[in-house]
């Protein structure tokens, strides 16, 4: 393994029930009041918010609340809510939702400690040196983001998707239940699973060095998600699937598989980024479109990974079969594989390679992708 700083202060309250506790996991940290921040107005009609409330409360926590955090989370609902937290001055920041919310949350953190607009930190005007605490009660696994000090925020005027990322935005805590997650959509789940999957994969292609401990590692939290996947599209109350499936996403984004590695590159998601920007794709359905794409394009650069990775996944030593497998299996749980299924125009690819090659630019990796590389890996997927 090369050397490795591991670093990761965030607590993880696993179990049922445990979102009832939120308002003791807050008072913990001397915040006496927060923003609570959630998506669509589920949480209030199946009581969720009316529990987490009643929690703060408890504690005498005081709190304002905005809704409305999409898919793909808008910058403009993260200005909106930092002008709520410096209005109220607001001690803290409770998502409640899935990574979109989170994101946003991480977002409005560091905004409401900034004399500036919020998007100075996802172009590079501004570092974030300051930022309120973070506490999450998650509804959906997918992103990672309850024990990550990232986040993704689309800027709809520029389009542009661009990250955030800070110590200072580890959440303090998160509250992972699996049964809060037993409403989520088969199609979300799809998504969900791919988007760990593409966690996953794209270190495990583009690593220069990966040990054995950590390939393993990855495909363990494959063949989670795929097992786990199949068991809850038959029954979604399972709990203990739900919980694994849970773990599994946690655990492909909150460091434990960058240990020991080397020269790795997330190449899907910046290529994706632009799909969500542009055409507000789900993350997860164009990371399914980009994905098997992507690992046709790159498959000779590194055979010996893409025939381990057969082999472990899929019970094949062959990696052309690996990355059809793979393919299949998307198709399988109702994840798109094509422009076409994902809804995007065959002329989108300009506009796409386009945007990407930006992203491309901000990320440092636009020598390895070109504009023209990016176009030829989206036109992979157009059928």
């Amino acid at each position: 393994m090369k050397d490795f700083t591991f670093y990761n202060p965030t607590r993880i309250e696993f179990g049922k029930e445990k979102e009832d506790n939120i308002g003791q996991y807050v008072s913990e940290f001397s915040v006496g009041s927060v923003l609570i921040l959630y998506g669509s107005d589920r949480i209030k009609t199946d009581g969720l918010f009316d529990r987490v409330t009643a929690s703060l409360k408890k504690q005498g926590i005081t709190f304002e609340s905005v809704g409305g955090v999409i898919s793909n989370p808008l910058v403009g609902l993260v200005r909106e809510a930092v002008d709520v937290v410096k209005k109220n001055n607001l001690q803290g920041i409770l998502a409640v939702g899935g990574g979109s919310v989170l994101d946003s949350a991480k977002a409005v953190a560091a905004g409401a400690k900034h004399d500036g607009d919020v998007w100075d930190f996802f172009v590079g005007k501004a570092e974030v040196k300051e930022a309120l605490p973070v506490f999450s009660v998650m509804t959906l696994a997918a992103t990672g983001s309850e024990m990550n000090p990232y986040g993704v925020v689309t800027n709809s005027e520029t389009q542009q998707k661009y990250p955030i990322g800070s110590p200072l935005l580890f959440p303090k805590v998160s509250v992972i239940n699996p049964d809060l997650m037993a409403t989520v959509t088969p199609e979300y789940l799809a998504y969900s699973a791919v988007d760990i999957y593409s966690h996953c994969l794209d270190l495990y292609f583009t690593a220069s060095f990966l040990p054995v401990y950590t390939a393993a590692l990855i495909e363990n939290i494959l063949e989670t998600v795929m097992r786990t996947t199949g068991v809850l599209m038959n029954d979604p109350k399972d709990y203990h699937a739900r919980g694994e499936f849970a773990w599994a996403a946690t655990m492909a984004l909150n460091g434990n598989t960058f240990a020991g590695v080397e020269g790795n590159s997330y190449d899907t998601h910046m290529i994706e980024h632009a799909m969500g920007a542009l055409y507000n794709v789900p993350h997860g359905a164009g990371l399914a479109v980009v994905l098997p794409a992507w690992m046709e394009e790159i498959k000779d650069q590194k055979p010996e990974r893409f025939e381990r990775f057969a082999r472990k996944i899929f019970n094949s030593a062959d990696g052309d079969e690996g990355i059809s497998k793979l393919t299949q299996w998307f198709t399988s749980i109702g994840a798109p594989v094509t422009f076409a299924q994902a809804g995007l125009p065959e002329d989108a690819v300009d506009p796409i390679a386009e945007n990407a090659f930006d992203n491309a630019k901000l990320w440092g990796m636009d020598t390895m992708y070109p504009k023209e590389r990016i176009a030829r890996i989206l036109t992979l997927a157009v059928k």
